[in-house]
């Protein structure tokens, strides 16, 4: 398996250089051991509590790609700390991406509050996922019911199935909320048919429409 090592240190002292070094001596012969191949060894200086760590972000992006399928580090410590450790384990359990340790000799062991946690938060993701899809549902249920017709309206209806568009269709926003739907209907109705847009722009671009209409009528 190709494998990344990752090392961290609290602080920048000068002391921290030697626990740099011990630690990527010691995963090295923990891949040599497993006949794992080093992909890359990233290593910083961060607390453990903060979650934007560059080194962390280049990780995620490279077992996303598939281009590592293993992690090796020296204690649960020096991925992270408190909630931080918690979201990383999550993150790389939801991409079946094993931890190999110094102190395990072999695969992480989680602790059981660590275990109970982690299925505390994969029931919540699962439960948001269902409402968030229950949304909008029933936002297009309102929409048509409201003689909202997509397959008339969109004007790029050929793309393929979940493409991601990339224009927000104004005339739709304008229509449906002439429609009375909600700015959050809305946003959830335009997500079901393929456009990536929050509540927030929803609102926004509608805005703007009303003050750019607003103008051209006072002209």
């Amino acid at each position: 398996m190709n494998a990344i090592i990752y090392c961290r240190v609290s602080t920048d002292k000068k002391t921290q250089e030697t626990s740099l070094v011990r630690q990527k001596e010691e995963l090295y012969r923990l891949a040599k051991q497993h006949d794992f191949v080093i992909f890359k060894c990233l290593e910083e200086q961060a607390s453990g509590y903060e979650i934007e760590r560059e080194a962390i972000f280049e990780m995620l992006e490279d077992f996303e790609a598939g281009r590592a399928d293993c992690l090796l580090i020296q204690d649960e410590t020096r991925l992270g700390r408190g909630n931080t450790k918690i979201a990383l384990f999550h993150q790389l359990a939801k991409r079946q991406i094993p931890i190999y340790t110094v102190i395990h000799n072999g695969e992480l062991e989680l602790t059981e509050s660590d275990s109970m946690v982690l299925q505390i938060v994969g029931i919540v993701e699962e439960y948001q996922r269902k409402l968030h899809n229950a949304k909008i549902k029933r936002g297009m249920k309102k929409a048509i019911s409201n003689g909202f017709k997509p397959a008339q309206n969109l004007s790029n209806r050929n793309s393929a199935p979940g493409r991601e568009k990339l224009e927000v269709p104004i005339e739709e926003i304008v229509r449906l909320r002439e429609k009375n739907l909600t700015f959050g209907e809305i946003a959830s109705t335009l997500n079901g048919l393929g456009y990536q847009v929050s509540k927030a722009t929803v609102h926004r671009r509608y805005q703007e429409f009303i003050i750019i209409d607003s103008n051209k009528r006072n002209r």
